[in-house]
């Protein structure tokens, strides 16, 4: 388990670099909505990139930044290089959405684009950030990264504490929660969730959503394997492909998560438009699943925290999901 003190840490080293996003109560639902879509270069990611680097010694840093990422792991490390004028090499997967390997190109690191899926490309990562003894940087199997990405969690509970509870009462809503809905691929987000609920003494039910048309994680937590799983396109590019099967956050997920869904494409694409409609904001595919879980009947608690995790769509994407959802009645 990583210390909570490391948590605390984080919160204060990233403090000066990140925003805090709104936590919104949907009463009728019953849903208290954290929109991470709103972060610095529009996603969660940024909170672990920024401590991972931040933490690091100045040698370290002076090597060179290595990073694999489908893309909003890789603006979130570029973004950390540029702070600390460090040196960013970022390995994509041949096809990563064109505006997420843009805005990484334009926060200054390099790219380099890897034939196959985001699995290809973290191996790619990895052989070379050891055979040029750089540092790389994963998106989810470090400590420092989950720390950062726990202050987003650490930054619900405070929210959480000050908003009306489900009967409409005022005061502490962290007592009514259920459960807590959170994207999952390598699992570093809700291996911190957890985490911060541990340490809070109150447990609900934490809840892990991917894509089914890249289940990996979810194969993992249910059969201990992944052998035989397909990476498919997906519009969830960011919770795609393998997990590190040494990977920190293994343990921690058996330990601390309830249960692990999928959802299919279309509920995919029906929960970025609900979420355009009814919320009016926009979010990507990987932060939709959780959405499209519950939209689905999947499931079905009162009072549930969802976490929208990015908001990187490409526009194209966007337009036709929301023009072909044009004219629907939403419950």
């Amino acid at each position: 388990m990583i210390p909570f003190e490391w948590l605390e840490q984080a919160q204060e080293r990233i403090a000066p670099y990140v925003v805090e996003t709104p936590l919104t109560h949907d009463k009728e639902r019953g849903l208290y909505l954290k929109w991470e879509n709103r972060q610095l270069t529009g996603s969660f990611k940024a909170r672990g990139a920024l401590n991972k680097v931040l933490s690091l010694e100045d040698w370290e840093r002076d090597a060179g930044l290595v990073a694999a990422s489908a893309g909003n792991h890789g603006q979130g490390v570029a973004l950390a290089g540029t702070l600390t004028r460090s040196r960013v090499e970022v390995f994509v997967p041949e096809h990563a959405v064109s505006s997420k390997v843009e805005a990484i190109r334009r926060q200054g690191a390099r790219v380099r684009t890897v034939p196959g899926g985001y699995g290809e490309a973290e191996l790619a990562a990895k052989h070379y950030a050891e055979a040029e003894h750089k540092t790389y940087i994963s998106p989810y199997n470090d400590p420092q990264v989950i720390a950062g990405q726990g202050t987003m969690a650490m930054e619900i509970m405070r929210q959480l504490a000050s908003l009306e509870n489900e009967h409409g009462e005022s005061g502490d809503a962290r007592r009514g929660v259920a459960a807590w809905i959170v994207p999952t691929g390598g699992g570093g987000l809700i291996s911190a969730c957890g985490v911060v609920l541990a340490n809070s003494g109150a447990m609900p039910e934490l809840i892990g959503v991917q894509a089914a048309a890249s289940a990996f994680t979810h194969s993992l937590y249910h059969h201990q394997t992944q052998n035989a799983v397909e990476d498919n396109p997906t519009l969830a590019d960011g919770l795609s492909g393998a997990i590190d099967e040494n990977s920190v956050t293994i343990p921690i997920m058996r330990q601390l998560v309830k249960d692990m869904l999928v959802v299919s494409e279309g509920s995919i694409a029906a929960a970025i438009a609900f979420a355009w409609n009814i919320y009016h904001e926009r979010i990507e595919g990987s932060g939709a699943v959780g959405l499209a879980a519950i939209l689905d009947g999947q499931i079905t608690l009162r009072a549930c925290v969802l976490v929208m995790t990015g908001g990187n769509i490409e526009e194209e994407v966007f337009r036709a999901i929301t023009t072909s959802h044009a004219g629907e009645k939403w419950n």
